[in-house]
């Protein structure tokens, strides 16, 4: 076994196919979404939303950074929020979308340790979408 073949057989899959590929993440954005709509503590940073182009957008971003194809072309995370922190988001609302995800990974039956490695790199977003 070469050593390319020994790297290869020990990586792991990237955590977009673990979790089941671009089907999987489309879904978890369509499901995501209607849960943050419902939420009372951050619906209100939607109102005026094109919310089809965010969902795209917002599909594009987790495959990127679930390590699938990257075909995300949108606004870098602190500038795509800017407008939103100086409407009062902050850790109290970033939380709240944490626990929506977490609870639309768990409705769709994703193990554990794939929603942790989801909210780990969600929280890794956190400083630039709070500006901070």
């Amino acid at each position: 076994m070469s050593e390319t073949e020994e790297n290869t057989a020990i990586a792991p899959a990237p955590l977009f196919e673990r979790i089941g590929g671009e089907a999987a993440v489309n879904a978890a954005v369509d499901v995501f979404y209607r849960k943050v709509l419902e939420d009372y503590r951050i619906k209100r940073f939607f109102d005026n939303t094109d919310m089809d182009k965010l969902i795209a957008k917002q599909q594009a971003f987790f495959t990127m950074a679930f390590g699938g194809p990257n075909n995300y072309t949108g606004t870098d995370m602190r500038n795509a929020h800017a407008r939103f922190v100086k409407m009062g988001l902050g850790n109290m609302q970033f939380d709240a979308v944490i626990e929506n995800l977490t609870a639309t990974l768990t409705d769709l039956n994703v193990p554990a340790e794939l929603i942790g490695e989801v909210t780990a790199i969600a929280e890794g977003a956190r400083a630039d979408v709070l500006g901070k």
